[in-house]
């Protein structure tokens, strides 16, 4: 059994980019992070970051595939700027039924305006923001208690 998670565009300059934001831990780092505790949790770890939307929404069908054959948990999924505005993303969450944590490195309620709508919190089954990279294995473990509870 599996658990994906996919980081949308920037990501993959964290440790870098506005560290007073995000932080010094770089995104392999986090991939570390999450591999060791998905391995704790029983879970292989399937870990991608991509800049390009439809990228993006391949793996979110190829996720939701294997979640509809019993091969994963689902997705955690810090969608960066696609937060605000990436219908196509959100639409094929919900077409494929994908278990879904957002996920945000920054309490995102706490920054500018335009960043406090997100149009993938609708189809999502969680989110988790403001806890540093630490939200990436709480969003882990909040998909995989969901998951058992069913």
């Amino acid at each position: 059994m599996s658990v994906t998670v996919l980081n949308g565009p920037n990501l993959n300059l964290l440790g870098t980019r506005r560290p007073e934001v995000y932080g010094h831990t770089t995104l392999a780092d986090v991939a570390d992070r999450c591999r060791e505790h998905a391995g704790r949790l029983g879970l292989e770890l399937v870990f991608r970051q991509s800049n390009h939307e439809g990228r993006l929404i391949d793996w979110i069908h190829e996720t939701g595939a294997a979640v509809q054959r019993g091969e994963s948990i689902g997705a955690v999924y810090n969608p960066g700027a696609h937060t605000h505005y990436a219908y196509a993303i959100r639409d094929a969450i919900e077409a494929v039924q994908l278990p879904v944590i957002e996920t945000h490195i920054s309490n995102v309620h706490a920054r500018e305006e335009f960043r406090h709508h997100s149009v993938v919190s609708p189809v999502a089954a969680g989110v988790v923001v403001g806890f540093g990279v630490l939200g990436y294995t709480l969003a882990i473990t909040g998909l995989y208690e969901l998951t058992r509870a069913q």
